[in-house]
C-alpha cells in the first residue's frame, strides 16, 4: 500500500519523511494553540500591573485562529476525518470504490477552486495594512490558499487506496475544474447540473465544507460575482474578534477529556447521588452536562463518558435501551450552559452580547437537565437503593476532583467579575485546565501525550472552522439575494401572531437539526431567523436560546443527529436500535424546548437582572 512508501531505512536511524512531516504539522498546531492561549494571559498581566500591553495582540490572536483553522483542517484531511453527512461504509465492492472516487474528485475540485478564490483574495489584499511588527497581512493570509491546496491533495489521496484510483480521481477533478474555466456552456446552464453533482457527492460522503463551499462558489459564479467573495466571507468570520474563544474552550474540553477529569467527575456525582433511587440517572445528567459545557457539544462527551456511565446504569438495573437513550440525550445537555461553544458562535453571528447569551442559557439549561434526570429516575425500577451514602467517600471524591469542579467558578468569576474579556477568559480557562491536568495531576506528563491532545483539539477546531468559514460565503449569497428580507415580508404578511411564528420556528429548526450539524446551522440559518424575530418583537436573547434549544434537540433527530451517530459508533449498536432508544428522550426534551419557547422569562430574567 502507498502508506508503506518511505525514503529512509530503519538501519540509517533517520526519521521517515512522512513521519517528520506529520511531526512538523502537529508541532505547528501545538505552537499556534499555545500562543492563542498565552498571549491574552500576558496581555491581562501587562494591563493589570504595568498599564501597558503587546502591540497588536488582539489582531495577532485573531490571525493565529486563522492559522490554526487551516492547520487543523489540514490535519483532519490527513487523517480522513473531515466532517461529512454520510460515508461509503454501507456500500461494498465496485460500487463503494466508484462512490469514493466520485465524491473524492468532486470534493477535490471544489477545494481547489476554494484555493483559487483564496489566492485571488490574497492578491487583492497584497497592498493592505500590516498585521503587527511590520509583518504584511497578506503573508499570514497566504495560509488560506496553501491550506485549501493541501486539503485538495489529501482528498485525492484518500479517494482511493490504489495509485490507479488516485490517478482517475485527479483526472476527474481536473476535468471538473476546467469545466468551470473553459466550458462552452454558460454558468446559468451549468449551475443546476453542478448543484446536482454536488448533492450526489454529499450523499456519497463528501465533507460538509465541500457542500456549503461548493454551493456558494456555484451560486456566485452563476450570478457573475467574483468567487473571491467566498474567501472574503471565510476570512471575515475566522478573524472575528470573539472567535478565538472557540478554539480555546475546545482545547479546554480536550484537556479534560484526555486527562483523568472524566473519571474523577463521574466518581464525584456517583458518590453524591449514586445511592439514591434514580441516582445513576442524576449522575449521568450532571456528568454529561458538566463535560459538554466545555467540550462544546461535539460528541466528545459520549466518547469520553460513555464507557464509564453505561456500566453504572446497567449495574443499577437500567435496561440496555434506557441506558442508551439516556446517554444519547444527556450528551448534549451542556449546550445552553456558559461557556459552551454554540452560545459563543450564536452571539458572534447574531451580534448579541456574549454575556447576555451566557446568562440567558443558565435557567433553560437547568430545565433541560432536570427533565433528563427526571425521566432517568422514572426508569429506575429498584425498590430501594443498593448503596448507602458515605459522607467520607463523597468528601474524598470531591477533594480529588476539586480543581475540575472549580472550573465553572473560574469562568464565572473571571468573566462576570470584569477581570477579562470573553476571549481572555477562554485563554485563562485553557491554561487553568492545562495546569490542572498536566502539572497538578500529571496525566499529560510527556510531550507526546501533550502533542496528541493539542493535535486532536486542532483537528476538531480546523474541521469546524472550515465549515463555518465557507458557510458564511453561502450565507452572504443569501443576503445578497435578499432572501432574509423576502422571508420577513412573507412572514409578516402571512403570520399575525408571534406565538404561531415561534411554533413554526420550532418545527423548522427540528428539521434543520435532523439534517445539519449545529455549527453550520448557526452560520447559515441565524441570519435568516434574526430579522424574523425582530419583526415579531422577540427578545434577541430569548430568540437565541430558543434557537439553540431546538438544535440541542437536533442532536437526537434522525437521520444525522450527531449524538445518534456517535452513540452507534461508541456502543457498537445499529442506528435503528439507537433511534428507538432515543425517542423517549427526544419527547422529554421537546417538552423542555416548548417551555423555553413559550415562557420567555426563563431566558430573559437573568440577562435583565444583571444588565449593565
Amino acid at each position: 500500500m502507498s502508506e508503506a512508501i518511505t525514503a529512509g531505512s530503519p538501519a540509517d536511524g533517520q526519521p521517515q519523511p512522512r513521519t517528520m512531516a506529520r511531526a512538523i504539522e502537529d508541532s505547528g498546531v501545538l505552537a499556534a494553540l499555545l500562543l492563542i492561549a498565552t498571549l491574552p494571559i500576558v496581555e491581562i498581566v501587562l494591563r493589570k500591573f504595568f498599564r501597558t500591553g503587546i502591540s497588536g495582540a488582539p489582531a495577532i490572536v485573531q490571525h493565529l485562529t486563522l492559522v490554526i483553522s487551516m492547520l487543523g483542517a489540514s490535519l483532519a484531511a490527513r487523517e480522513s476525518r473531515l466532517l461529512s453527512l454520510a460515508t461509503t461504509k454501507f456500500l461494498s465492492g465496485r460500487v463503494r470504490v466508484a462512490a469514493a472516487l466520485f465524491s473524492g474528485s468532486v470534493a477535490a475540485s471544489v477545494t481547489a477552486w476554494l484555493a483559487v478564490a483564496s489566492f485571488q483574495f490574497v492578491i487583492a489584499e497584497r497592498d493592505s495594512r500590516t498585521l503587527a511588527y511590520a509583518i504584511p497581512l497578506w503573508v499570514v493570509q497566504l495560509v488560506m490558499p496553501i491550506g485549501f491546496a493541501v486539503i485538495a491533495l489529501r482528498l485525492l489521496w484518500h479517494a482511493s487506496e490504489r495509485w490507479s484510483g488516485r490517478t482517475i480521481a485527479t483526472a476527474a477533478a481536473v476535468a471538473l475544474c476546467l469545466t468551470m474555466w473553459v466550458s462552452p456552456f454558460s454558468p446559468q446552464q451549468l449551475a443546476l447540473p453542478a448543484l446536482i453533482a454536488l448533492f450526489a457527492a454529499a450523499i456519497l460522503g463528501a465533507p460538509i465544507f465541500v457542500i456549503l463551499g461548493g454551493a456558494a462558489l456555484i451560486l456566485f459564479w452563476e450570478a457573475a460575482v467574483p468567487i473571491a467573495a467566498v474567501a472574503v466571507g471565510h476570512y471575515s468570520l475566522v478573524v472575528n474578534p470573539s472567535l478565538p474563544a472557540i478554539p480555546l474552550f475546545t482545547l479546554t474540553g480536550y484537556l479534560l477529556a484526555e486527562g483523568g477529569a472524566s473519571k474523577r467527575l463521574v466518581d464525584v456525582f456517583d458518590r453524591l447521588f449514586g445511592g439514591v433511587r434514580g441516582g445513576p440517572a442524576i449522575v449521568t445528567a450532571l456528568a454529561c452536562a458538566f463535560f459538554t459545557t466545555f467540550t462544546g457539544g461535539s460528541g466528545v462527551t459520549i466518547l469520553a463518558l460513555g464507557g464509564l456511565l453505561f456500566p453504572i446504569l446497567r449495574r443499577a438495573g437500567y435496561s440496555e435501551r434506557s441506558s442508551l437513550g439516556l446517554l444519547s440525550g444527556a450528551g448534549s445537555l451542556g449546550v445552553l450552559f456558559p461557556p459552551c461553544l454554540p452560545l459563543i458562535l450564536y452571539a458572534i453571528v447574531a451580534h448579541v452580547r456574549m454575556e447576555q447569551m451566557f446568562l440567558g442559557g443558565i435557567v433553560p439549561g437547568v430545565l433541560m437537565l432536570v427533565l433528563t434526570a427526571w425521566w432517568g429516575m422514572r426508569q429506575d425500577r429498584r425498590v430501594a437503593s443498593t448503596e448507602k451514602f458515605s459522607p467520607t467517600a463523597a468528601a474524598q471524591a470531591i477533594w480529588e476532583a476539586k480543581w475540575e469542579l472549580l472550573l465553572p467558578v473560574v469562568v464565572i468569576v473571571v468573566l462576570f467579575g470584569g477581570f477579562a474579556t470573553p476571549v481572555e477568559t477562554a485563554a485563562f480557562t485553557a491554561i487553568y485546565a492545562l495546569i490542572v491536568e498536566g502539572v497538578i495531576h500529571r496525566e499529560l506528563k510527556t510531550f507526546a501525550m501533550l502533542s496528541h491532545v493539542f493535535s486532536e483539539a486542532g483537528l476538531l477546531i480546523g474541521g469546524v472552522l472550515l465549515i463555518l468559514g465557507v458557510a458564511l460565503g453561502f450565507t452572504n449569497f443569501l443576503v445578497d439575494a435578499e432572501i432574509p428580507a423576502q422571508a420577513v415580508a412573507w412572514a409578516t404578511a402571512s403570520i399575525h401572531s408571534k406565538y404561531v411564528f415561534l411554533l413554526l420556528l420550532n418545527l423548522f429548526l427540528l428539521v434543520v437539526g435532523g439534517i445539519m450539524d449545529i455549527f453550520p446551522a448557526i452560520v447559515v440559518v441565524v441570519p435568516l431567523v434574526v430579522p424574523l424575530g425582530a419583526a415579531f418583537g422577540i427578545d434577541p436573547t430569548h430568540l437565541g436560546i430558543v434557537f439553540l434549544a431546538n438544535l440541542e434537540l437536533g442532536y437526537l433527530m434522525p437521520p444525522v443527529g450527531i449524538n445518534l451517530l456517535i452513540a452507534s459508533y461508541r456502543f457498537e449498536k445499529p442506528m435503528t436500535e439507537i433511534y428507538r432508544a432515543a425517542i423517549p428522550m427526544l419527547l422529554v426534551l421537546l417538552i423542555g424546548v416548548l417551555l423555553i419557547t413559550y415562557i420567555p422569562p426563563l431566558t430573559t430574567f437573568l440577562p435583565r437582572a444583571f444588565a449593565p
